[in-house]
């Protein structure tokens, strides 16, 4: 079967947002494509209709590809729970931790679930175009790899290594990542293309020329700065940077840029909403300002409540309530806004004191939690996701959550992307803000915005890579 490996000079180069671009492409050629990533290292996840917790990134790929999203596209997901250990889901499920220490050594059992998962996927499709993870320049960790040569070499497949010029140094990284490999690694390599370019291509070009003159992998395509494209990223790199600004906003979003956010994604819709600015801030002054203040998701619950009151953060919110003015929580930031936190599992550290800004009480639990949820507000209909150890009991007087004045929590994320729910408890908090700020009737829907920038990018990478070349290139895997 057809393969083709998308890698990457560093993490953030783009290429979650190639692949997505790549499967649309040919998805609409009549291709039959999936996504796959054997690792990822991300606390931004996505829950399938089959239960299995993925990458929100191999999610969104699935759909750019037209097929349903399973563990399949990403049978290892790594979520950091601090500098030194990171939770393991493998095929979807809790599977332990992976202590720093073991990252180069101790993950033989997952590259063979990982391997035997893409096996399984290239028996179903035509063409599998897997995404790397980082750079496959980190040789420190080339032994255990198999997310990147490592998967390739297993394979036989193909690859193209994708650069940022935008960061700058993308020739440097592109020649040094072709030079830090070893030759059995190198001769996979089938050509580099350059991300986010912004200008006069003519600037460019000796200096691609150089790269290949000593590499020998030639240039396959420039794809241009995409303004409006900011799909889900994976990458802690990238959390409320790519978001649009409106500049005739009139509600004001701050959301909390925790050291361990889990799912940003949640605020997405928020920031894709006609007359909302959305900012992701530590930034206390910014916290106390806005019209609506987001304790987002977060993979270290207990450790991300002891910094938010060392920020002073938390003198903030409880302001904030005191005063009447909104407050949304959202899983792990629900869980911070309760009375208490029993928790055995994520920190050991016990039962914790919360800010005790709403009647809740929450306890963590050895299972895990993940499911699809439905439920209703105000005759509204409201969809979330779960992923959590930490059960909350309060009144259910909000969707996955409760209500107390204008502070709200729920355990669900993923509720905002609801047009008619989003817009009219928006419309609620503008009214409890003092904020003129009132939908606007013609705005496209969240989910018609998402497919319009899958297509975006689709069509981006039609008109700057040789797609015929490429799938020519995925051909030979295994050959």
């Amino acid at each position: 079967m057809a393969g083709l490996l998308v890698a990457g000079t560093s993490s953030d180069a783009g290429k979650s947002l190639v692949v997505t671009g790549l499967c649309r492409a040919w998805a609409r050629a009549g291709v039959r494509v999936a996504p796959f990533k054997s690792q990822n290292m991300s606390n931004n996840s996505m829950v399938c209709v089959d239960g299995a917790e993925i990458g929100r990134a191999q999610y969104l790929q699935a759909q750019a590809a037209g097929v349903e999203a399973s563990s399949l596209h990403n049978p290892v997901l790594l979520k950091p729970g601090s500098d030194r250990r990171a939770f393991v889901v493998l095929r979807g499920q809790p599977a332990g931790e992976l202590a720093a220490g073991e990252y180069a050594t101790g993950r033989a059992h997952l590259a063979e679930a990982a391997f035997a998962a893409y096996a399984e996927l290239a028996d179903s499709v035509d063409l599998v175009v897997s995404e790397g993870a980082g750079s496959p320049a980190e040789v420190n960790l080339r032994a255990g790899d198999y997310t990147n040569m490592g998967l390739a070499r297993r394979f036989d497949l193909p690859t193209v290594v994708v650069t940022d010029i935008d960061r700058g140094g993308a020739l440097a990284a592109t020649y040094g990542t072709w030079a830090l490999l070893d030759d059995a690694d190198r001769t996979l390599l089938r050509g580099y293309v350059v991300n986010k370019f912004r200008g006069d291509a003519s600037v460019l070009a000796p200096g691609l020329d150089v790269v290949t003159e000593r590499t020998g992998m030639p240039w396959l395509g420039t794809i241009p700065w995409l303004e409006d494209v900011w799909l889900d990223a994976e990458d802690a790199l990238s959390v409320g940077r790519s978001m649009p600004a409106d500049p005739n906003a009139t509600l004001d979003v701050a959301v909390v840029r925790f050291p361990r956010t889990s799912n940003a994604t949640d605020v997405d819709a928020l920031a894709a909403e006609p007359g909302v600015r959305v900012r992701v801030t530590s930034d206390p002054a910014v916290c106390r300002d806005a019209h609506l203040l987001v304790l987002p998701g977060s993979r270290a619950t207990v450790s991300d409540l002891g910094w938010l009151r060392s920020r002073g953060l938390a003198d903030v919110v409880a302001a904030r309530v005191a005063d009447g003015r909104p407050v949304l929580g959202v899983c792990g930031g629900y869980e911070m806004l309760g009375e208490t936190i029993d928790d055995p599992v994520e920190s050991a550290a016990g039962v914790v004191t919360g800010l005790g800004l709403l009647s809740a009480t929450t306890t963590f639990g050895m299972s895990k939690v993940l499911a699809r949820s439905h439920g209703s507000w105000q005759g509204w209909p409201v969809e979330g996701y779960e992923i959590h150890h930490g059960v909350v009991a309060a009144a259910d007087t909000f969707p996955g959550g409760t209500r107390e004045g204008s502070t709200y929590g729920t355990i669900w994320h993923g509720t905002l992307e609801g047009d008619d729910f989003r817009r009219a408890w928006l419309t609620e908090v503008a009214a409890a803000a003092g904020s003129s700020w009132a939908p606007v009737a013609v705005a496209p829907s969240f989910a018609a915005r998402r497919e319009a920038q899958i297509d975006a990018l689709a069509d981006a990478v039609t008109e700057a890579l040789d797609l015929d070349r490429l799938l020519a290139i995925a051909q030979e895997a295994g050959a």
